[in-house]
């Protein structure tokens, strides 16, 4: 899997968003302006000792991601998405993008892609969610119609294992 964000304002999402990548072998591209530097202590701290492990790719701008991935399926993730996360089909090389967290994914590219945007149900007087708590609900909706392929399925005390 892939995730996208669109112009990140916070280090620290993007750094828990970037932790969550190396847990599940998913992808993080990252769509510039960055509204920080990726060598902060914040990005950092936030995705702990996993940054070192994260497979990241810097893009200058849409355009320049869009390029560079030619034939991508895309679901935009949006509160003003037609379709629940849900309801998606995803597949194992899909891209899920995600956009800034003061203003989203612009309109302009949620029109062109009406198809393919996704939204997080939530009650009507809440704005969004925290982009890193969207980005784990909706990459782990994706890799669970894949039955979590290549993800440790069960957790280990030390001293028992768990019968199935």
């Amino acid at each position: 899997m892939n995730i996208v964000l669109l112009e990140p304002e916070i280090p620290a999402n993007t750094g828990n968003i970037g932790r969550t990548c190396v847990a599940t072998g998913a992808r993080l591209h990252l769509i510039e302006p960055l509204g920080f530097r990726l060598n902060e202590k914040e990005i950092k701290r936030a995705g702990m000792d996993y940054w070192q492990d994260l497979d990241v790719t810097v893009y200058l701008n849409y355009e320049d991601f869009l390029e560079k991935n030619p034939g991508a399926r895309i679901f935009y993730a949006s509160t003003k998405a037609p379709q629940t996360y849900a309801q998606a089909v995803y597949k194992k090389d899909d891209y899920i993008l995600f956009g800034k967290e003061s203003a989203g994914i612009p309109e302009d590219i949620l029109l062109e892609n009406q198809a393919t945007a996704i939204r997080i149900p939530m009650k009507g007087d809440a704005r969004s969610l925290n982009l890193s708590n969207s980005v784990a609900i909706v990459l782990y909706e994706a890799l669970r119609q894949q039955d979590f392929a290549d993800l440790k399925l069960t957790g280990t005390l030390r001293n028992y294992s768990w019968k199935k």
